[in-house]
C-alpha cells in the first residue's frame, strides 16, 4: 500500500495581491474529502473574469452559497489538526489561506508545504505527463478544489507506483 499525503487545494477570485480563496477543497490518505465554497467579505471585491473562466464559479453563486470564512477555517482547522498538507501550487494556495485565516481571526491548526518537496527528480520530471494521463482516463473535467486535489494525490500515487 502506497502511503499518500493529504492534499489542499484553493480556487481564487484572481491571481495577484487583491485576489481572495473562494473555494477550499482536501483530500485525505484515505481518500475521504471535502469542499466549500467561501462567500466573499464585503471588502473582497477583486474579480477576475480569466480566473471564473478556468473555476467557473460565479461570483453571485458565492454570495449565495458560500459559507461563512470561519465556519470553513474552523472546519479545516478540525478536520487537519496537527497534519502537514500538501499543495501543487503552494505560492499561490498559502496567501489565501492566509487571507481566509485573517479574516476568520484564527490561527490555521495544520502546516501547508510544497507538493514539489515529495517528488524525486525523476517524479518532478514525469509530474505534467502523468497528471494529464490520470486527467484523461478518469475524465475529469471540472478545475474545481476537492477535484483537483484528488487528482494531485491520485497522480502522485501513480508516480509512487510506477516507482
Amino acid at each position: 500500500m502506497i502511503d499518500l499525503p493529504p492534499i489542499l487545494d484553493v480556487e481564487a477570485s484572481g491571481f495577484g495581491r487583491h485576489s481572495y480563496p473562494i473555494e477550499v477543497g482536501y483530500v485525505l490518505p484515505d481518500g475521504s474529502s471535502y469542499c466549500s465554497l467561501i462567500r466573499p467579505l464585503p471588502h473582497w471585491t477583486h474579480w477576475d473574469p480569466a480566473a471564473e473562466s478556468v473555476h467557473h464559479i460565479r461570483r453571485d453563486v458565492l454570495v449565495q452559497h458560500g459559507r461563512d470564512v470561519q465556519d470553513v477555517a474552523r472546519t479545516l482547522n478540525d478536520a487537519l489538526r496537527g497534519r502537514t498538507v500538501f499543495s501543487d501550487g503552494w505560492a499561490h494556495d498559502y496567501p489565501w489561506l492566509a487571507a481566509l485565516y485573517e479574516e476568520a481571526d484564527l490561527v490555521p491548526s495544520f502546516r501547508l508545504e510544497s507538493l514539489r518537496g515529495l517528488l524525486s527528480e525523476e517524479e518532478a520530471s514525469q509530474w505534467e505527463a502523468t497528471r494529464q494521463a490520470v486527467m484523461r482516463e478518469h475524465r475529469i473535467e471540472r478545475h474545481r478544489a476537492s477535484t483537483d486535489a484528488r487528482l494531485l494525490q491520485s497522480t502522485l500515487r501513480r508516480l509512487r507506483q510506477a516507482a
